[in-house]
């Protein structure tokens, strides 16, 4: 807590994926908006990349008479090429998208500049390096030129920036506004997601691990200089969650602030909305396994799902896989499972075949070849979940109890084959599971929870470690699992989730109804009305800092 409560004027944030729906941060952002602008009503300006060019962002709402004079200023005089108009998410926010391929003919005098001042190693960059770079300091110069139209200088101004992609923005604010309060949070540190993502263990070694000498060994220089600079010189540094707290303190070198992530929940349907969206998905989700595996499904199948990004050994896929294995192979086990692996993957085309077959009208007879994805990939032999369900012999025959179906779309509604969002299809599961082993926060389980489908995590995942703390009794009884999960316990975790998968195949209909509320009363204890006290914690902490300085 802060020493003194400011009255705060104007609040900038900007990500990545503000209006750019790429990963969980955009859920962050998009669900905290509502109460963000209900506190600050019209004083929260997000700001985002503008990657859509000519085309319509399916989230953006451009408004040409807001803040008509300022960009006047901003596009005449400060030559910046930006829109202007409201987030189209709950509390629609001011939003700014920003074209910054002008910042590329001076991307090597910006480097030099934050060599100079920051010691930002920006030589061995690679990859989405110069992309986020040059879209952090554009929002540095959209910061700067609000600041100086509307005369902010004696006001409480925050710039808040969210990951390592946005840390040159946060330095050219220090350097060009040094009376604006700035925030910085990481997610997920770099050093961290490469050492867990390149197979080395992460926890049982992390006091020993050295920030600067691992992004040397693993090729992350640049991403980490950046990172680390944004971090020691932040006014407030922040990140999500406890486990990634003790993670930034050893690789980054400071201590930061935990802001819990929220999540909006006015739009997850309730009572006979969410009971008609319930059976809406499952006949979604059983007719498209119906299509694939050649024959009829008894509509009390038990739906498993997993989702998010294709992290193999990062989001725990390769558990999931080997348990439905071993919950394959369970003779008590009197009811059949299906598995949705819902994971976007590099995909060729929604299946032709199986559409034909959705389209079709008679009873499906035989299967499919390949039943068990629902769209080609252009990496079909060296896919690794597809690999590891062929080494399972997981082949979703008639005779077989489980069956596994990589969904590798992203599901935003016109995939071609369910047409439903990941919402709209999460809502019929039955349980869920997200075994992670590197997860900073973890909406998907949280996510799960706020559309009552009771959930399995994990204690490497901050919003597994933050259940745990509220005390989760064994078993699937108070709608939630969080397993314990280490370096090597592989074959443990496995095993108690095809455990409580099979709990779950034993529930009445009116244990699952139980099951379902209490994961609702879990989730509502998670929601921005609890957490954003947080942020407002933080932000006070970072002027108070900026007082002090």
């Amino acid at each position: 807590m802060s020493d003194n409560n400011y009255k705060i004027d104007y609040i900038f944030e900007t990500s990545w994926e503000v209006c750019n729906k790429v990963g969980g941060i955009y859920t962050v952002l998009s669900t905290r908006a509502k109460v963000m602008q209900d506190t600050y009503t019209d004083k929260v300006i997000f700001i985002g990349p503008d990657v859509w060019k000519d085309k319509k962002c399916p989230w953006f709402k451009e408004d040409k008479s807001l803040l008509e004079g300022w960009k006047k200023t901003a596009t005449q005089k400060d030559n910046l090429k930006i829109k202007i108009g409201r987030w189209d998410v709950p509390g629609a926010p001011i939003t700014v998208l920003v074209d910054f391929e002008q910042f590329y003919a001076k991307k090597n005098d910006i480097y030099g500049e934050m060599w100079n001042k920051y010691h930002v190693d920006s030589l061995d960059a690679y990859g989405d390096y110069d992309e986020a770079c040059m879209f952090a300091y554009a929002t540095g110069v959209v910061m700067e030129s609000f600041y100086k139209h509307f005369k902010l200088s004696k006001k409480n101004v925050i710039a808040h920036f969210n990951e390592w992609m946005l840390g040159m923005g946060l330095l050219y604010v220090k350097s060009h506004l040094p009376k604006v309060g700035t925030l910085f949070t990481t997610h997920a540190t770099t050093v961290g997601r490469s050492i867990a993502g390149n197979g080395k263990p992460l926890y049982n070694y992390l006091h020993s691990y050295d920030g600067d000498q691992m992004a040397r060994e693993l090729n992350v220089v640049s991403k980490h200089s950046v990172e680390k600079a944004a971090a020691q010189n932040a006014d407030c540094f922040t990140t999500v969650s406890e486990i990634t707290a003790r993670e930034c303190k050893q690789l980054l070198q400071r201590e930061p602030v935990v802001t819990p992530n929220g999540f909006e929940k006015d739009f997850i349907p309730v009572g006979k909305e969410h009971e008609k969206k319930r059976k809406a998905a499952r006949k979604t989700l059983i007719n498209v396994a119906e299509k694939l595996l050649g024959y009829s499904i008894d509509p009390d199948v038990l739906l498993v799902a997993t989702s998010g990004r294709y992290e193999y050994r990062n989001k725990g896929l390769d558990v999931f896989v080997d348990s439905m294995g071993r919950l394959n192979h369970i003779e008590q086990l009197n009811k059949d499972v299906i598995a949705f692996i819902m994971v976007p993957a590099w995909i060729d085309s929604p299946r032709q075949d199986l559409q034909e077959e959705l389209r079709s009208k008679k009873k499906p007879e035989t299967p499919l070849i390949h039943p068990n994805i629902t769209h080609w990939l252009k990496n079909m032999n060296h896919d690794s979940i597809l690999n590891q369900l062929s080494y399972l012999n997981i082949n979703n025959r008639k005779e077989d109890k489980v069956k596994v179906i990589f969904v590798p779309s992203y599901l935003n509604g016109n995939d071609g084959i369910f047409n439903k969002t990941y919402y709209d299809l999460l809502i019929g599961m039955d349980v869920t599971v997200f075994p992670s082993y590197y997860e900073p926060w973890g909406y998907t389980p949280h996510e799960s929870i706020a559309f009552s489908v009771p959930t399995i995590t994990t204690t490497l995942a901050g919003f597994g470690l933050w259940m745990k703390r509220l005390g989760d009794k064994r078993g699937m009884n108070d709608g939630a699992e969080v397993i314990t999960r280490d370096d090597y316990n592989f074959i443990e975790i496995s095993e108690d989730i095809c455990n409580r998968v099979f709990e779950m195949t034993t529930k009445s209909e009116q244990d699952e109804a139980l099951l379902r509320q209490a994961a609702l009363e879990r989730a509502a204890l998670a929601d921005w009305a609890h957490f954003f006290s947080y942020y407002q914690d933080a932000y006070n902490i970072a002027l108070n800092n900026l007082q002090k300085a």
